[in-house]
């Protein structure tokens, strides 16, 4: 990674915070015109009710623990609770593909934050982690995101990525590590130990962890429910903080309704986060 160990690290979360378009997918408007152009909804998903209670939310702790992918949880759960009678597998397969691609497509991460990321990868004292309860797809997503921008990354597994090595030879790889890889979610210590005995030899002095907590993810969704939001933002950061022994700086990045949807609230908010970000780590580390 750097060529002495770090002494910060910033994690961030992924969707609803450095992908604040994904939520958006979720949304009733465009979730039932996403339904019918993939063909879900001529197989029997053709509301959002039907989409978020039958498939989603019964599937969610698999597809998110596992490498079996969303592709794959979707399909078997359609064709498991009938909900497409008289659909072949390979029907069922195809339009749950064309889903899923669209879903990645409209995942990327918002380009307000590259400067961010940029500046934190040539950083050799800070490393960064980009931290997220998904499905397996979502790690080659995020390693091609940032492959755009010139940014390497190595996966939880330790693999490495570089895009156009000449370019990123300077640069630290950002860790992207996926619960769906790791095998637990991040209000799991275990999630957080192993990427600490993969990556972390030397003491972490600061962390700043940015994360929406799934205050951004849609209502329908069963991660998002409002009641969950502050016990899974204080277990992260007792996890966290007993992994790495030390307090971890908490950035809620959350955006209210209105805010959703207008690109210039979302990039205020980015500047916002970015700059407190960059006064925490110029702080003086504990010693």
């Amino acid at each position: 990674m750097t060529t002495v160990p770090p002494e910060k690290i910033v994690i961030f979360d992924y969707s609803g915070t450095l992908s604040p378009g994904a939520p958006l997918f979720g949304q009733p408007e465009n979730l039932i015109r996403e339904l019918r152009e993939t063909g879900l909804a001529a197989l029997g998903v053709s509301t959002p009710e039907v989409f978020w209670n039958d498939l989603v939310n019964p599937t969610w702790n698999e597809g998110s623990t596992t490498q079996k992918g969303y592709r794959k949880v979707l399909a078997e759960r359609i064709a498991d609770a009938g909900l497409a009678p008289g659909a072949s597998p390979a029907e069922i397969d195809a339009a749950v593909s064309r889903f899923v691609a669209s879903y990645l497509d409209h995942s990327r991460i918002d380009p307000h934050w590259r400067a961010l990321l940029e500046r934190l990868s040539v950083s050799p004292d800070t490393a960064v982690l980009i931290a997220t309860d998904h499905y397996a797809e979502a790690t080659e997503a995020i390693i091609r995101f940032l492959a755009a921008w010139n940014i390497p990354t190595v996966q939880s597994t330790g693999t490495r990525h570089l895009s156009h090595q000449h370019e990123t030879a300077a640069r630290s790889p950002c860790i992207v590590a996926n619960s769906a890889d790791l095998g637990f979610w991040k209000e799991d210590g275990r999630f957080w130990k192993t990427l600490k005995e993969r990556f972390f030899a030397g003491r972490i002095r600061r962390a700043v962890l940015i994360d929406d907590f799934g205050f951004n993810e849609s209502m329908d969704d069963g991660y998002g429910a409002r009641a969950k939001i502050d016990p899974r933002r204080e277990k992260t950061r007792t996890v966290v903080g007993e992994v790495f022994q030390v307090e971890p700086e908490i950035i809620s990045f959350f955006l209210e309704t209105a805010q959703r949807k207008r690109e210039d609230a979302r990039g205020r908010l980015i500047a916002k986060t970015a700059a407190l970000c960059e006064k925490i780590l110029l702080e003086v580390p504990q010693k």
